[in-house]
């Protein structure tokens, strides 16, 4: 299998083919994500929940990060690599470009930072200097404290609008990807019809280019998993790398996420 990058997944978008993201932390799961078919590994700061037993991801560091970045990199042989930058560490263009190029010199292909238009000086400036970025729109975790807990994003029209003007104004400011977290599924499908950048969705229904969910969570490991996921392990006779493989074949078929796992 050829070695995916942001101009394979822009082809996957213009050709209709969906494409599978999944969070890996560690070199050996990597390996299995890599033999499984999936595209894009994130290497998100949902450490600081499913690894280190915190409540949401804001006490995860930049070094943390990158060691966990260091740790996929090495076993990583065809997937797209992207690094969260944890809370705070991109406060300002300065700080932003310091932090990307410690995750970049890790191993990540791409950084991930969460926010909308008080972000495209920052998003500028690192697409200039040569560091891809995906934006994250919707429910953005690290702003989970204003937002008053983990909600659905987007629903009434003010909010909607808010999300389509940042999703554009990220991709007219040299954004190459935007995760969609949380937001209801006609709007996820109206804005990915109409942007022109690959979209990822978590929560937000079938129609967005590319699907992401926490590898912990589609593998079962906790005993109320979010409700746009699936534990794809129960009742799997192949184990971890064929739930990972069923995965992918139902993200292409369309047929996850469904209705069940959408608002």
């Amino acid at each position: 299998m050829s070695k995916i990058n942001v101009a394979s997944l822009q082809k996957m978008k213009q050709n209709g083919e969906k494409f599978t993201v999944l969070t890996s932390y560690d070199s050996t799961f990597t390996s299995l994500i890599n033999a499984a078919g999936v595209e894009v590994i994130l290497v998100g700061d949902s450490l600081g929940m499913v690894l280190q037993g915190h409540d949401s991801t804001v006490p995860v560091t930049l070094e943390q990060m990158a060691y966990h970045v260091q740790c996929v990199a090495r076993a990583n042989s065809r997937c797209l690599l992207i690094g969260d930058l944890p809370f705070m560490s991109y406060a300002t263009p300065e700080q932003t470009f310091q932090s990307a190029t410690a995750l970049m010199q890790a191993g990540a292909h791409m950084v991930k930072l969460e926010g909308g238009a008080w972000l495209l000086p920052t998003i500028r400036l690192l697409t200039e200097r040569g560091i891809p970025v995906c934006g994250h729109l919707g429910l953005t975790p690290q702003s989970v404290n204003i937002l008053g807990g983990y909600k659905v994003q987007g629903r009434t029209e003010a909010q909607a609008k808010q999300i389509r003007d940042d999703a554009m104004a990220l991709a007219e400011a040299g954004a190459q990807l935007v995760v969609f977290e949380c937001i209801p599924a006609a709007l996820a499908r109206d804005i990915s019809a109409e942007l022109p950048i690959p979209t990822i969705g978590i929560g937000a229904g079938v129609d967005t280019d590319g699907q992401v969910l926490v590898l912990h969570d589609m593998l079962g490991l906790f005993p109320k998993p979010p409700k746009f996921s699936r534990d794809y392990l129960a009742g799997c006779t192949g184990g971890v790398r064929g739930a990972l493989e069923t995965f992918v074949k139902e993200v292409k078929d369309k047929a996850f996420p469904g209705p069940e796992h959408s608002f």
